[in-house]
């Protein structure tokens, strides 16, 4: 169970998802954490695991510009950054700006969609800006992508490279819900009822339909909390530890591909929210142990030899925590 925070516009912001999505606390704290941090994020899990809905509910639950982009073969970058259209009266081009300029977006299944398309989203997540024609366009503060991602082996998707994984702050891995919550799942589903227009037409409804519409809190709410955040203390004991795992990661025999730079900053900056979001103003080592595997695992990459002998990333990982602990 997650530690309960201080600040009454995070209680309330969990709240309101708990109305609608089951379990899934570790997830929703690491959504916090990105959008405390103005970091981006991805979920990655088998379908059917409420990520849209999480997402959705998020976005409702604060007063913020929301946009959702459907990742599929036929997408083209246009079709997220915009494109420059020539208005036939006036002989000139104009920008069409495209559903990029948000403050939330949520770049659904986003691994279905053509490497070309993914790579439309590297200026705009790194540097809150994108280029259409001949202008740049800087994006709305705050920006924060929200990627979805089946797994690699399903069929019709596309591995997201090592560049825009590296984007990524944090990329939290799915599961299934305990047997608990999936009979609350039922429950709850079961309890939906139907939906009738005017016409006397009716459907079954969704947990999509009963999204509350009246957020808890909006953009000056969003920022005081991150000024807060940046109050958090990190001590320089606590950044020589996030070093040594960034350096071990690089050295490891068993790696061909370490941790970036941007990993140290990224852990660095999540352990800083999680310290926040667990009601306390300074970050220790159980931040850095919760969330190096979100941190860490999308930035590292097995040795042939290490795949062929059976080791794992999520192994790998956890030989290099223990030898920190």
């Amino acid at each position: 169970m997650h530690a309960p925070a201080a600040d009454p516009f995070i209680r309330a912001i969990r709240s309101r998802i708990s109305e609608v999505v089951v379990g899934q606390e570790v997830v929703v704290e690491r959504l916090l954490i990105a959008l405390l941090s103005s970091g981006h994020i991805l979920l990655q899990g088998m379908p059917g695991l409420a990520k849209t809905l999480l997402v959705d509910t998020l976005a409702k639950s604060i007063d913020l510009q929301f946009a959702r982009v459907q990742f599929t073969i036929d997408l083209l970058p246009s079709d997220i950054i915009g494109s420059e259209i020539l208005d036939p009266r006036t002989g000139e081009f104009r920008t069409r700006r495209g559903p990029i300029f948000t403050n939330l977006l949520l770049a659904d299944e986003i691994n279905r969609a053509a490497p070309k398309v993914q790579s439309a989203l590297l200026e705009a997540m790194q540097e809150r800006r994108v280029t259409i024609g001949n202008e740049t366009h800087r994006l709305p503060q705050p920006f924060v992508v929200i990627a979805t991602q089946n797994p690699i082996e399903q069929s019709g998707t596309f591995e997201l490279p090592e560049a825009q994984l590296d984007r990524f702050m944090l990329c939290h891995r799915l599961d299934y819900p305990t047997l608990e919550e999936e009979e609350e799942v039922l429950r709850r589903n079961l309890a939906l009822g139907l939906k009738k227009d005017d016409h006397g037409h009716a459907v079954a409804r969704t947990e999509f339909d009963v999204l509350r519409h009246d957020p808890v809190g909006g953009l000056a709410d969003l920022v005081r909390v991150m000024e807060k955040v940046q109050d958090v203390h990190v001590s320089e004991t606590f950044q020589k530890h996030v070093l040594d795992l960034i350096h071990r990661t690089r050295t490891h025999p068993d790696l061909e591909l370490g941790c970036s730079p941007r990993g140290g900053i990224a852990l660095t900056k999540a352990a800083r929210a999680r310290a926040f979001l667990h009601a306390r103003d300074y970050a220790i080592p159980e931040d850095l142990f919760a969330l190096a595997e979100d941190v860490v695992l999308h930035r590292i990459r097995l040795r042939y030899e290490a795949l062929a002998e059976g080791r794992t990333g999520p192994s790998v990982l956890a030989g290099i925590l223990n030898a920190m602990a």
